[in-house]
């Protein structure tokens, strides 16, 4: 959306420094690396960095105007630039998003969860995309900031779909504020973020707070497998429900996870029809499903809704499959991990056809005093007993291996490292053609180095 420099000044209730304040805007980046002429430079002070620090670099890079909540500098003749000064720039993000957002008489689908996030925004965008001109959030771009640029990168599209992401109280209920959601949908409730909120009871309020921008009577979309989410209550929000083990709206029915896609029967109101995903995983069946109720609430046809949930592509380094050259497979799901995802992820492994089943895992982060816990509890599933090896580094992955010893796993088939680069070479050495390795761990952990090296060696 177009606005002047005064305009901008008026909503964020900044000053103008400097420049033409009829200049007019219609594109921001708050990153020096990846600004696009005419953009506007938004300059962000994070823990370790000030951002407000290269105004000069952004507009030699093109910026053709810059908002800052600090100035330092010399201006030899400020006749060349704009440069407009507010109180808190994240603040200023999110007053011009929620201005643009009010603009906007358009359908705004917003998805949160504790697992699945991004890849329900990619389903819910592929179906919509069969009809309408979609926005949707890059990546997982889905917090503070990310959000309203989000937004603001609005142009003429006929639905936004949003991904909202926190780790306390309070922050979904400022992105809800921001984006006024018609239709939410909450993937699940599951342990990621417990350290800091201390309790699953505390992550579902904090997910609710999806609903704090919404108008009364807007749909809530959940998924009623996930025991905390099937006992809401729907006031104010009536609920569609989907699940596969759950009496739900939306039932999968007969899911096949085969190497390459996974098959199921969708039943909603006396109808039954198949549908077909590039992906593997049945999480990703139950995904679709949430991504199929809100093509029902926008309109779409049985037809558009299985086309674009056939030609699926989900971000990187989620359940991604690669077949490397001596015909190893990688199930590469480095991006991030919690309890409930690595459930899923172990289960596909598993049922994948290979001679041996490896499972590469790394800390999951984030749990604090619920750490040793939880890592215990990843060794004692059912598919840990049925690997072939476990193969772990990290200083809580300890915990995995001291669960799986006590799950009555052999010593032999346990190998840990306390670093990444000697696991990386007795991985080499003990894969084999048709295994199958699943690489899996928290981003801090950094595994998508394991998976790019094992992709340059074989």
């Amino acid at each position: 959306m177009k606005l002047t420099v005064k305009e901008i000044a008026e909503i964020c209730d900044g000053s103008l420094l400097c420049g033409d304040e009829n200049l007019v805007i219609d594109s921001y980046s708050k990153d020096t690396r990846t600004i696009k002429q005419g953009d506007c430079y938004v300059g962000i002070t994070g823990e370790n960095f000030d951002g407000n620090k290269f105004w000069e670099k952004a507009l030699e890079k093109g910026a053709k105007a810059c908002i800052l909540d600090s100035f330092e500098g010399k201006l030899d003749d400020d006749s060349k630039y704009t440069i407009l000064l507010v109180k808190n720039s994240v603040e200023a993000l999110q007053k011009l998003a929620t201005y643009v957002r009010e603009q906007l008489n358009i359908p705004v689908v917003a998805v949160t969860g504790s697992v699945g996030k991004t890849s329900t925004k990619d389903f819910i965008s592929a179906v919509l995309e069969q009809k309408y001109k979609v926005l949707k959030s890059p990546g997982n771009l889905n917090g503070q900031i990310g959000l309203p640029l989000n937004i603001l990168s609005y142009q003429d599209e006929d639905v936004m779909v949003l991904e909202m992401g926190m780790n306390d109280f309070g922050q979904i209920s400022t992105l809800s504020r921001i984006a006024k959601p018609t239709i939410a949908v909450i993937t699940n409730v599951g342990t990621a973020h417990i350290g800091i909120l201390g309790s699953r009871e505390n992550i579902l309020a904090a997910k609710l707070e999806i609903l704090d921008g919404m108008e009364k009577g807007t749909p809530l979309i959940i998924n009623t497998d996930n025991d905390l989410l099937a006992n809401i209550p729907g006031e104010n929000h009536p609920l569609i429900t989907c699940g596969i083990l759950s009496e739900a709206m939306y039932k999968g029915r007969d899911i096949q996870v085969l190497d390459n896609k996974t098959l199921y029967q969708v039943e909603y109101q006396n109808q039954n029809y198949p549908i077909e995903l590039p992906l593997i995983g049945e999480v990703f069946a139950l995904n679709s499903l949430l991504a199929i109720a809100v093509g029902d609430l926008l309109r779409l046809s049985k037809e558009e809704i299985q086309k674009g949930l056939a030609n699926i592509n989900t971000s990187d380094n989620h359940m991604r499959i690669l077949t490397l050259k001596n015909r190893v497979t990688i199930i590469d799901d480095c991006y991030n991990s919690n309890l409930e995802a690595l459930k899923s992820a172990l289960k596909t492994l598993i049922n994948f056809t290979g001679k041996r089943h490896i499972a590469v895992l790394g800390d999951i982060l984030e749990l604090d005093s619920f750490s040793k816990d939880i890592h215990l509890e990843i060794g004692s599933l059912e598919e840990i007993k049925q690997l072939d090896f476990l193969i772990l580094t990290g200083k809580d992955a300890k915990y995995i291996q001291e669960g799986a010893l006590n799950n009555n796993v052999k010593q032999e088939k346990i190998l840990y490292f306390t670093n990444q680069e000697d696991l990386l070479k007795e991985l080499k050495k003990l894969i084999k053609k048709d295994d199958v390795v699943l690489v899996k761990a928290s981003n801090g952990m950094h595994f998508k180095n394991i998976v790019s090296s094992l992709e340059e060696e074989f």
